[in-house]
């Protein structure tokens, strides 16, 4: 491999590393927001995948509504993962291709 080459491969090396360092500082900046049970529940998620805010409405607190406030919590947890995992993927494809990677 030549000198020139090698120069060239540092380069792109060196910009994939900013492009990832910005989209690392877009996914925390992101704000992913799940409602469940009707609005009663929210969490907020950073595109970081980590918690921002977990909101449930009184009525909810009450014994007799454990199940479902149980459900909901599970549900919109699982919901602002699955999207906190897509906008990154998302956000990571841009520079997988720099990459030449196959199949990104």
């Amino acid at each position: 491999m030549a000198i020139g080459d090698k120069l060239q491969q540092a380069k792109d090396l060196n910009n994939l590393r900013k492009q990832a360092q910005q989209i690392q500082k877009e996914l925390k900046d992101t704000l992913i927001e799940v409602t469940e049970a009707d609005g009663m529940v929210k969490v907020v998620f950073t595109g970081e995948q980590k918690i921002e805010e977990v909101s449930i409405d009184q009525s909810l607190l009450n014994p007799s509504k454990q199940k479902e406030l149980q459900e909901a919590v599970k549900s919109a947890v699982s919901q602002a993962v699955a999207q906190s995992q897509k906008v990154a993927a998302e956000k990571m494809q841009s520079i997988a291709g720099g990459l030449g990677l196959p199949g990104m």
